[in-house]
């Protein structure tokens, strides 16, 4: 799967690893639905981090298709609601 971050560019993850981020994305949702804007914050973070961690990246003059776009890190809590879906950020 070929993951876009806003801002950065892109990386090749593994669909292997969905599950593990599909955790971080929902407690993600919960902070975004309690209004917690530190909490959404750090795991906004360490979502970003990991998708780092776990993907390898693509080169900048790379013009692969994203099949996921994830938002900046430095992304509002508004403008994050603006780009979940009803499974959050990542599906499934």
């Amino acid at each position: 799967m070929i993951v876009r971050i806003m801002g950065e560019g892109q990386v090749r993850l593994a669909d292997g690893h969905l599950a593990e981020l599909n955790e971080l994305d929902d407690e993600l949702l919960a902070e975004m639905e309690k209004g917690d804007g530190p909490g959404f914050r750090r795991t906004l973070q360490a979502l970003l981090a990991r998708v780092r961690d776990l993907g390898a990246p693509l080169p900048d003059d790379s013009l692969e298709p994203s099949e996921l776009i994830l938002p900046s890190p430095d992304a509002t809590l508004e403008e994050v609601r603006e780009l979940l879906s009803d499974d959050g950020l990542i599906p499934g």
